[in-house]
């Protein structure tokens, strides 16, 4: 994967592929980062190739993706 955001409990939070501008997101790019989800378990989900950008909501005990708009809000506290 290329980023990983954690909150502020240091728990995985957001897991970002990302990929050229001139590769196209395919089904391919979606199980990729799947994979890397399966140990992670991120609640949020992100691919982009800085032309196309996908958002997913992750839900475990309905073992479900679903794609959503846009990402939430993240706020560092300091």
């Amino acid at each position: 994967f290329d980023l990983l955001i954690s909150n502020s409990k240091m728990k995985p939070f957001i897991l970002v592929e990302c990929k050229a501008p001139y590769v196209k997101i395919t089904q391919k790019t979606f199980d990729q980062i799947m994979r890397y989800n399966l140990e992670l378990k991120c609640p949020y989900l992100m691919i982009s190739n800085g032309l196309n950008h996908y958002f997913y909501k992750m839900n475990f005990e309905k073992n479900q993706i679903s794609p959503i708009k846009e990402l939430p809000i993240y706020k560092i506290s300091i």
